[in-house]
């Protein structure tokens, strides 16, 4: 494999570093990271409000709920880039101040195209400051104190973010939608400080430019990818997902011919053809992407089906939070041990029992201790392979490219949920519109409604306990079809969802190498960045 250009610092590192204060630096990059995850999760349980609020349309408000991934993952490479080049702690720093006025612009918005364009501003914020924070920890962090690092940094971080339905749920108990939004002010004062006082100005940084025509083709890309996805499952909206598409296409052959080309790529393919590389990535997409697409699906079977409060739904993801916390260090040790491929699917295994259980467990009845073991596998299987997939990014690359290692680890999470949300949402809305046209078809009086009732019952949940409170001496009988209609369509994700993580496991048993060819590949990609022999 030809070797990867370098800047003219040196790279060659000690087995075993650390930046002075390891401990608060690591704090202030987790709290930066808290940001955007915060940030990034709190929003959905608003959108009921905010469409109230507004008279939102629901292709509007699932712009709103997408817009900070979309900001985020759309710049996520480029800003990544910038950061190897100008500076990290520069990038780091203004994205932490922008995301003050995107947050009270948010809060504050006085209509919902406003919303989404403060949202679309803070997820350019978080494509400043979050890919930072892994990148600093790449830089300033070797051998096994950088994976103990990683492995606090993603399950902390993991953990802040569920956090957020949970504290966006209090809010809304005693104050309007906007305040969800404000969430992260106090923390971005404490992260903004600690980060001036402790984050190196410079590390390991490349004196090379930045591709900055690669880097707005990947803007256009992964916009374009990402809204795509998002408007495939809204109807009548085919024309636009062919438009989006075709640019998302047209995107990608481009900056494929452009990184081939250019002298100092923005994304280098020789990098991320090494098969650590590229296979952590894939298995990452489909980890971030189970959690999300597990949250967005559950917290809808909470509140819908099982009647649980914004805050009771919130509250009940809890042992997720835990179990991704406390099993961190233990991930960081597997992976040290046992090698980043028997980590990740350790996680794979531990995920495909928590898709398992919602789909066997969970009914219009269960009990709190079936919801409480499937989050609980959730935490650790994300505890455990989120970890090595973000280590082996870090870990398959030259330093000076950190920032293309984080931005692919951002990208993990953000395409993995715009993946996992879309194709959840679509097959839960499939699943129940089939569900209950077929339950009104097959009841004794279903030749009796109308057709614009009809419409009402099978557009949505929402639509049905509408038609209940029109129909007080059915509303049972409608409340009914409903949660059974949901059950239904939720375990076509589910089932989608299970596909996904087999899918994912057997990505990495036959093409991740063992822990020894792990570390022989990883010698020698160290030696091809450096120039020198393999150790």
């Amino acid at each position: 494999m030809a070797d990867v250009p370098r800047s003219t610092e040196t790279a060659t590192r000690p087995a075993d570093v650390q930046p002075k204060r390891a401990g608060l630096v690591l704090f202030a990059l987790i709290l930066v990271a808290a940001v955007a995850n915060l940030n990034l999760s709190a929003a959905n349980v608003a959108l009921p409000a905010i469409g109230r609020a507004f008279d939102s349309s629901q292709t509007t408000l699932d712009l709103v709920a997408v817009a900070y991934s979309l900001g985020l993952a759309a710049s996520v490479l480029y800003l990544g880039a910038l950061g190897d080049r100008y500076g990290r702690k520069l990038m780091l720093v203004l994205g932490m101040v922008l995301s003050v006025p995107a947050c009270l612009l948010a809060a504050y918005a006085p209509s919902d195209t406003v919303l989404f364009l403060a949202r679309v501003l803070g997820g350019i914020s978080a494509g400043l400051a979050y890919p930072t924070t892994l990148a600093l920890i790449a830089a300033l962090w070797s051998g096994p104190g950088r994976t103990k690092a990683i492995a606090l940094w993603s399950a902390i971080g993991g953990g802040i973010a569920s956090l957020g339905p949970l504290v966006a749920g209090a809010l809304l108990e005693s104050f309007w939608w906007g305040s969800v939004f404000l969430i992260t002010l106090p923390l971005v004062v404490v992260a903004l400080v600690m980060a001036v006082w402790l984050v190196p100005g410079h590390v390991n940084e490349t004196t090379e430019p930045v591709d900055n025509l690669g880097g707005i083709l990947s803007v256009v890309l992964v916009g374009a990818l990402i809204l795509a996805i998002n408007f495939a499952p809204v109807p009548n909206k085919g024309t636009q997902v062919l438009v989006l598409s075709v640019i998302a296409v047209v995107a990608l052959v481009a900056f494929l011919l452009r990184q081939r080309r250019a002298a100092n790529p923005l994304y280098d393919l020789r990098v991320a053809r090494r098969r650590i590389f590229w296979v952590a990535a894939c298995a990452g997409i489909i980890v971030f992407g189970a959690l999300m697409g597990s949250a967005f699906i559950s917290q809808q079977y909470l509140q819908n089906v099982l009647a649980y409060s914004t805050l009771e739904a919130g509250a009940a993801f809890l042992p997720a939070i835990v179990f991704m916390i406390l099993v961190a260090r233990l991930s960081a040790k597997l992976v040290d041990d046992r090698g980043a491929r028997f980590t990740l699917l350790a996680g794979y295994v531990f995920l495909l029992l928590a898709f398992g259980g919602m789909l066997l467990l969970w009914s219009d009845n269960s009990p709190y201790w079936q919801v409480a073991i499937v989050y609980a596998f959730i935490g650790i299987g994300v505890g455990f392979a989120g970890t090595p997939a973000s280590h082996s990014l870090t870990g398959s690359v030259p330093v000076q490219r950190a920032g293309m290692a984080s931005g692919t680890a951002d990208l993990q999470r953000d395409l993995g949920g715009a993946f996992m949300q879309s194709i959840f949402g679509a097959l839960l809305a499939s699943g129940y519109t089939s569900a209950f046209a077929a339950t009104i078809a097959s009841a004794p009086n279903g030749q009796q409604v109308s057709d614009t009732v009809e419409n009402q019952l099978t557009k949505s949940f929402a639509g049905a306990a509408e038609t209940a409170e029109q129909y007080p001496q059915y509303a049972q009988q409608i409340v009914d079809a409903a949660k059974s209609s949901f059950l239904d369509g939720a375990d076509w994700a589910y089932t989608a969802g299970i596909t996904a993580i087999v899918i994912g496991a057997l990505l990495v048993f036959f093409l991740f190498p063992h822990r020894d060819r792990e570390q022989e590949l990883l010698a020698q990609y160290e030696a091809e960045d450096t120039g020198s022999p393999p150790k």
